[in-house]
């Protein structure tokens, strides 16, 4: 099936009131999980690609995304994730992204609005869909660390005059997630009455970020292996399930898949002290973030849309 644009899968989520897996990859592995899992489940999906992972692939790795995407029957888009600036952005159109993120929300309104703006003119020219976000997450990303002091919740009536001026498609908004594996103590706090009142005035798509659920029984796992990961903790499944219902149509995942993947390599390591196959230390990491991404599509309510 040809690409498809992150719009055209966002806004059937956002009106079907379903949301819409956005998984990180880095190489070919996290890849086949992803697409193999979007075919078994029937599901629409986004493979995302940071400046972390263009930097450690390349075009490289690019050119494996759209060729493995090309041949999946689901509707796929290749998106790029917190693009930092206008011209990393260009450069995803130029290698066949279908989406991308222009992420400015570190700047002020004005500054993040002009630089979106530029953004969503160039993609929109070639009919590619645009992300981005106001407010700021908590926690790690891109080896960025932001606290909580500095993680600043969206407002709806700024959210509603930023869509307006700036022209993007999805927008990506602070509601109580944060990146990594580390979001606090106990059950994360989701302010989903926040969440209703920005759907409220703005009816594109919404995206939650930093939302990986970092299941105990895979850091268990890990921390078993002699992996050191203390008082890590994910977003509920039912605060993800209630917030697609609210007006949130992409979900990010990103630390889930990485966790399944140290988890499983370090598993066969241990069991295994003589393996050097390759093929055999990166399948059955494969086949547990595959396990993963199905789930997720499941909690997301994507499974049978595509």
């Amino acid at each position: 099936m040809a690409l498809v644009t992150g719009m055209d899968i966002l806004a059937a989520a956002r009106r079907g009131g379903y949301g819409v897996g956005a998984f990180n990859t880095n190489n070919m592995e996290i890849t086949q999980a992803i697409l193999e899992a979007a075919e078994e489940k029937d599901s629409p999906v986004i493979v995302a690609l940071s400046e972390g992972a263009l930097k450690y692939g390349g075009k490289d790795l690019v050119n494996i995304v759209l060729t493995m995407s090309k041949e999946v029957t689901v509707p796929v888009a290749i998106h790029l994730d917190h693009g930092s600036s206008y011209e990393s952005c260009l450069r995803a159109l130029r290698y066949g992204f279908t989406s991308v993120m222009i992420d400015k929300s570190h700047e002020d309104p004005q500054t993040n609005v002009k630089e979106t703006a530029r953004v969503v003119e160039a993609a929109h020219a070639v009919g590619v869909s645009v992300e981005a976000e106001i407010g700021r997450l908590g926690g790690v990303e891109e080896h960025v660390v932001v606290s909580e002091a500095d993680a600043i919740l969206t407002k709806p009536d700024e959210a509603a005059w930023f869509m307006e001026h700036s022209g993007a498609d999805y927008l990506a908004v602070a509601i109580g997630t944060s990146h990594g594996a580390y979001k606090g103590k106990g059950r994360p706090f989701i302010d989903h009455q926040r969440i209703k009142k920005i759907a409220a005035l703005v009816p594109n798509p919404l995206v939650m970020h930093g939302a990986s659920g970092v299941p105990q029984s895979l850091v268990e796992r890990f921390v078993a292996t002699g992996g050191e990961m203390k008082e890590a903790s994910g977003i509920h499944e039912d605060d993800v399930r209630l917030a697609v219902t609210e007006g949130i149509a992409k979900i990010n995942t990103d630390t889930d898949l990485r966790l399944a993947f140290a988890t499983v390599v370090r598993e066969v390591f241990k069991s295994k002290p003589k393996e050097f196959d390759p093929r055999k230390i990166l399948g059955p990491a494969r086949d547990e973030m595959k396990a993963i991404v199905k789930a997720r599509m499941e909690v997301f309510g994507s499974a049978g849309k595509a």
